[in-house]
């Protein structure tokens, strides 16, 4: 881990494509959980092709158990549609269904998939894995802010349906004011379609910011050494800052972070 704090920032007004905040967009960090779109990208893709897909049954003892992040470990069900399967993956980051889901689709569908959406190498390397091995990717994913501000500029609306019921509103989406466990209706013309991502010395969210029908696409990603409540504190400052700037119709220009 790096012995200092690394940030990778981007807010873009999708309408004028004016930047609201920016810090070295194109630096690639360590993301957790936040290349899971692009498995969900992929399946959106493959539901246009045959929306019968959606109703296929995934096993839940299709792959190994693991652990963190994620519902179906905890519930009775043996086995999920695929449609709900991404919708946990969209909603609570959910690890196991991410891992039946690319064991049902592969991998290397899901990494060409990254490669033609995020010219800046933004990538997810593995399946979510409890311990990592010297055999094993380092890390779960990596990205950088102008890869995922990209990607939603133009979001497939199949993945926003499944991310906007996301239950982690902890980072740059705690300055929007919304119930974490219910927010896909818009509350005074505010929505939020967000995806987070978090490890040890990691925490990412990247989405797309809807106030009375201006947007914004953001990324937020930092990594650090030392305690998380400062990073999330700047985070929500971040947060606070997009949404000033799509309220008041005036954005405050490109920013430096720290």
């Amino acid at each position: 881990m790096s012995s200092r704090t690394e940030w990778s920032i981007l807010a873009v007004d999708t309408g004028s494509g004016e930047t609201l905040v920016e810090s070295t967009p194109d630096l690639l960090l360590p993301t957790a959980s936040v290349a899971k779109i692009f498995l969900l990208h992929h399946l959106a893709e493959l539901l246009d092709e045959d929306a019968s897909l959606g109703q296929l049954m995934l096993r839940k003892d299709s792959v190994a158990p693991v652990a963190d992040s994620g519902l179906w470990q905890h519930l009775d069900a043996p086995a999920l549609t695929l449609n709900d399967c991404a919708r946990l993956v969209g909603a609570v980051s959910d690890n196991l269904a991410t891992n039946v889901l690319l064991g049902h689709v592969g991998l290397a569908p899901v990494q060409a998939v990254a490669r033609r959406l995020a010219a800046g190498g933004s990538m997810l390397n593995d399946s979510v894995r409890d311990v990592r091995g010297p055999e094993d990717a380092p890390m779960l994913s990596i990205g950088c802010a102008a890869d995922w501000v990209a990607y939603f500029r133009t979001p497939h609306p199949t993945v926003l349906s499944w991310l906007a019921p996301s239950a982690d509103l902890s980072m740059v989406s705690a300055a929007f004011g919304l119930d974490p466990l219910a927010h896909t209706d818009p509350v005074h013309d505010l929505r939020v379609w967000s995806k987070t991502g978090t490890d040890e010395g990691v925490r990412a969210e990247v989405g797309l910011l809807d106030v009375g029908g201006r947007r914004a696409a953001y990324a937020v990603i930092c990594r650090f050494p030392g305690e998380v409540i400062p990073v999330l504190a700047q985070m929500r400052a971040y947060g606070t800052l997009i949404l000033d700037a799509l309220q008041d119709g005036d954005a405050p220009g490109p920013g430096s972070a720290r």
